[in-house]
């Protein structure tokens, strides 16, 4: 599969991962900063933006096109970064080609089970109709009934586009295989094997999706990662604090 992506900048290629329902343009103001000093490449996972879609959808598949996106563009090693779910395609990618990566940075998710919190989002998501809809205004306001935070809307209504043929609006992600695939997606891919090499986690301080008394169990998988985590931000650390997200990174990157 040829993942769809950008690249911006020159140097040591760096390659960025987006979280479920994210496209690549969640990451470019920050690949763009990363571009002074690396080649940045941001990817849009498959089932996402506007990589192809398909009813296989795995951490180890996307593991798997990680490894032929590198391959097809010539990248023998990258610093690899992953948020949310991007995150746990990463670390899985790490512990299954630890020789294609040179550092690890995962953006607030952890090597675990989650219980899920997105029952209520599938649900509006799944009752919108896109192809009976007059104008993004009007999906706006009945994903309302169903997501009360205007954020969280916005963010997923980046996938709403009017297609130029049909004069319709459609999704760019493959909704009903996400949401057939969540049970994975909130799974721990990883089995005992580690990532031996240089790892940071990097969560928001408003955020529950990586927690401190964990951390023994997260090193089990990554002995020699370090944790940084940023004030005032939640799940999406990096919109939220770009400024001091940025500076966590590019401290470990040049550690």
């Amino acid at each position: 599969m040829e993942l769809n992506f950008k690249v911006f900048g020159s140097g040591q290629p760096l390659i960025i991962l987006h979280g479920m329902f994210g496209t690549l343009d969640n990451w470019q103001s920050i690949a763009k900063k990363l571009a002074e000093n690396y080649m940045v490449f941001i990817v849009d996972l498959r089932n996402h933006g506007r990589s192809p879609h398909s009813d296989a959808f795995s951490y180890e598949i996307m593991a798997d096109d990680l490894r032929l996106f590198m391959e097809n563009n010539w990248i023998y090693k990258a610093h690899i970064i992953g948020h949310s779910m991007g995150g746990k395609v990463a670390m899985h990618f790490a512990v299954e080609q630890p020789d294609m990566v040179d550092q690890l940075i995962v953006v607030d998710i952890a090597p675990k089970i989650y219980q899920g919190n997105h029952q209520t989002i599938f649900k509006g998501l799944l009752n919108l109709k896109p192809e009976q809809l007059k104008s993004r205004q009007e999906a706006a306001e009945q994903l309302a009934l169903w997501i009360e935070d205007a954020a969280v809307r916005q963010f997923i209504l980046k996938n709403l586009y009017l297609h130029k043929i049909t004069g319709k609006y459609t999704w760019r992600m493959n909704l009903s295989v996400i949401h057939q695939a969540y049970t994975h997606i909130l799974s721990n891919s990883l089995a005992s094997v580690q990532f031996d090499g240089p790892t940071l986690f990097v969560r928001g301080a408003l955020s529950d999706y990586i927690l401190v008394d964990e951390w023994d169990n997260y090193l089990k998988y990554f002995p020699k990662a370090k944790l940084s985590t940023v004030d005032a931000a939640g799940h999406w650390v990096h919109a939220a604090q770009p400024t001091a997200f940025l500076s966590a990174i590019t401290a470990f990157l040049a550690d």
